[in-house]
């Protein structure tokens, strides 16, 4: 099969660009799907984009270079079938942060909407396509701030999509995630015990420990506040944290389970982890499956060794120092799971569950002062070893 000429690919991309003022007063087909609300953060070397719908679509990202003779940047764009762009977004929308210039939505064909992200300064980029309510993200990343720009090429103009790689360098900062908040309670367990309050609760005294240990801690949130996971994870990448610890209560239908488990990002799972990750990702567990698809393409292996190592060094702290006072609480080890807020955040990330909600003896104890200091306190030992691990490579390679 021939492929179309280059210049014959531009024409396309011109007469497209050309025909989209046209589309957009052109009337409604049935049946389409709306763009509801575009969303971006901005700052220094990375920034996010959301673009909220009403349909769920698959898409990919690509990049056109840029055109000096028409003065278009460089640029990405994705392809929205089946969702049609109301005349409130007709005008783009400008970010000037440094990165991205605007972000421009048009209808591409009576059927097809396009997202065009014009750039400033590009390194890679990644893309996912969440649901409940469907949105798709997309995460751009420049050069750090004083680098020069690289503008990477693939067979279509883009670097492949992939993680990011775990820099080796000290470990410093820890994001802490109280899961759940505001309208979101989370599991509601035994005398209507909320995990959103725990999690905080719990939270909050681990970051109390951390920085007595000398690490700097981050909040996704310090109140009780609705938070998208998309939100929660771009407070780690903008604070360049280190480690990303999601704190969370777990929940059953069979009362008698109970016990602490600890979760690390990996797209081969158990059975269990598919009931926890669908609960704790909001959504029902058949559209986990389209996570585990997208962590497939983006290659998680690398950040996921860490986050394994991770997830080990708190669970040897955790559980042997909870025992020594707390001799009943059962040890569901370290597990792997498709869950979003970790696949979100780029670097190594473990979510905690505390203990069931939803059974009357790890209840009790979830509601206990002394109990979650206890936990905190073991947690943090268990980061601390982590960062002395991580400070003996460092060292080590460093000499070589």
């Amino acid at each position: 099969m021939r492929l179309p000429h280059p210049s014959a690919r531009i024409v396309a991309a011109i007469v497209c660009v050309l025909l989209m003022p046209i589309l957009m007063g052109a009337k409604r087909p049935p049946g389409l799907g709306d763009v509801k609300d575009v969303r971006s953060w901005s700052y220094d070397d990375y920034t996010r984009v959301v673009v909220e719908l009403t349909r769920p679509v698959e898409t990919e990202v690509k990049r056109l270079k840029a055109d000096a003779k028409s003065g278009r940047p460089d640029r990405l764009y994705l392809d929205l079938s089946g969702i049609w762009v109301g005349k409130d977004f007709e005008n783009g929308i400008p970010i000037q942060d440094g990165l991205l210039k605007t972000l421009r939505l048009g209808q591409n064909t009576l059927t097809k909407s396009r997202l065009v992200i014009d750039l400033q300064r590009y390194e890679r980029h990644r893309m996912l396509v969440l649901r409940s309510p469907h949105r798709i993200v997309v995460d751009v990343y420049g050069p750090r701030t004083g680098e020069a720009a690289v503008l990477p090429e693939g067979s279509n103009g883009t670097k492949p999509n992939s993680r990011l790689s775990i820099p080796l360098r000290r470990i410093q900062t820890v994001v802490i995630d109280p899961g759940h908040g505001g309208k979101d309670p989370g599991a509601i367990g035994v005398g209507g015990l909320r995990e959103k309050d725990v999690n905080l609760r719990l939270a909050k005294m681990l970051g109390t420990r951390l920085e007595a240990l000398g690490f700097e801690v981050v909040f996704t949130r310090k109140s009780d506040k609705t938070l998208s996971l998309e939100e929660r994870t771009v407070t780690a990448e903008a604070a360049r944290g280190d480690i990303f610890v999601s704190v969370h209560a777990n929940a059953s239908t069979r009362k008698a389970t109970r016990g602490i488990e600890i979760y690390s990002l990996d797209e081969n799972h158990e059975r269990h982890s598919l009931d926890v990750a669908a609960r704790e990702n909001g959504v029902r567990r058949s559209e986990v499956d389209s996570l585990q698809r997208a962590m497939a393409k983006l290659h998680v292996h690398e950040a996921s060794e860490h986050s394994v190592r991770l997830a080990n060094a708190v669970h040897d702290s955790l559980m042997p120092g909870l025992r020594k006072n707390y001799s009943g609480v059962p040890d569901l080890g370290v597990k792997k799971g498709p869950f979003y807020v970790l696949f979100l955040s780029s670097m190594p990330a473990i979510l905690l569950e505390s203990g069931f909600l939803t059974n009357k003896h790890d209840a009790r104890l979830l509601r206990s002062k002394a109990y979650l200091e206890a936990m905190a306190d073991h947690v943090a030992t268990g980061l601390g070893d982590y960062r002395r691990q991580g400070d003996q490579l460092f060292s080590s390679r460093s000499a070589q």
